[in-house]
């Protein structure tokens, strides 16, 4: 028996997915999606990568070579899904290699590498840079004819986000923080917890039905994902930062700046060849006060159909504890 939610149905071997292939395994959310596969104990994982770094005990590791089509195929026969994390500086033709390997060694899913914001939402993703990547892939996937995609839509990682100052605009370590506009656009937020969890479940559910009601993988053919932890403003985040700080208001050097302006400002130094701007103008285009961060306006979440643990303040507070142990940390992504 298999539970997820509030659904209950009897699983088959034959009508779930096993066996995942991973890249990025070790990296920001790749580790902590391996570790709820892990957990879970209903799939083997796979890590295919380039080099040797030390993979958790029970992942096995396919080494490849990117300029070698072969040795993706091989890395990838016999799996049934490919989830691909990859940082926004891998070079830009290593996903289509990945999807073309993945179509050639009949992978049955892919969960292409647009983990964030709902990048193929209208100008948000051209003006990010990540939605042309985006949609090449689901066409590219969908043109080749062998696998499905899945995308996820998650929202920004709350503590890094918040760890760093050019992202949410908090500087923990100073006591100065900028808000966009007035800082009131509220845009969708997860962990990385949160996200790991939400890919385990979603790989947990039946291919097809087997006669329950419940949702099944295959309900996200060449569809979209969206979950989220939580729908905050810039002055939501102040507020939990006050508190588990024990800081007062007036402790803090509060500025203000509008969201376009940083956002063009950011674009200049990035095409100056300035490659560290991308985090500022990342965020203040998706802050925006025109909703494009706040894809639950737009979209029904996944949430409760993926058997997601609802989030509390408790648990946003938490998470902001980290985030300053973080800062106080010199954390750098």
């Amino acid at each position: 028996m298999y539970l997820l939610g509030d659904y209950s149905v009897v699983m088959s071997d034959t009508n779930r997915v096993k066996k995942v292939a991973i890249v990025g395994a070790n990296g920001t959310v790749g580790k902590y999606i391996t570790k709820a596969l892990l957990s879970g104990e209903k799939h083997e994982v796979t890590a295919v990568t380039r080099g040797g770094a030390e993979m958790p005990k029970g992942v096995k590791v396919a080494k490849v070579s990117y300029d070698d089509p072969a040795s993706l195929t091989k890395a990838l026969e016999g799996q049934d899904v490919l989830i691909i994390t990859m940082g926004t500086r891998a070079p830009k033709d290593t996903q289509e290699k990945l999807i073309n390997a993945a179509a050639v060694a009949n992978v049955p899913f892919v969960l292409p590498n647009a983990w964030g914001i709902e990048s193929s939402h209208g100008t948000l993703g051209t003006d990010t840079f990540l939605g042309p990547p985006a949609m090449a892939a689901m066409k590219k996937t969908e043109e080749l004819g062998k696998s499905a995609w899945i995308m996820m839509n998650t929202g920004f990682w709350y503590t890094h986000s918040l760890a760093t100052p050019s992202a949410y605009g908090f500087d923990l370590n100073n006591n100065t923080v900028t808000f966009y506009d007035d800082g009131t656009a509220k845009i969708n937020n997860i962990t990385w917890e949160k996200t790991a969890e939400a890919v385990k479940n979603l790989l947990s559910l039946p291919i097809e039905s087997e006669g329950g009601n419940g949702p099944t993988l295959s309900d996200y053919k060449n569809k979209q994902v969206y979950v989220s932890g939580w729908l905050l403003s810039q002055k939501d985040i102040f507020q939990h930062v006050l508190r588990v700080s024990g800081a007062k208001e007036s402790d803090w050097t509060i500025k203000y700046e509008p969201a376009a302006q940083r956002y063009e400002e950011a674009k200049k130094r990035l095409f100056s060849g300035d490659g560290s701007a991308y985090t500022q103008l990342l965020y203040a285009r998706t802050y925006y006060n025109n909703d494009d961060g706040n894809f639950e306006s737009r979209h029904v979440l996944d949430n409760e159909k993926l058997g997601l643990t609802p989030e509390t303040p408790e648990s946003l507070d938490e998470q902001t504890k980290i985030a300053l142990e973080l800062a106080a940390s010199g954390y750098k992504y």
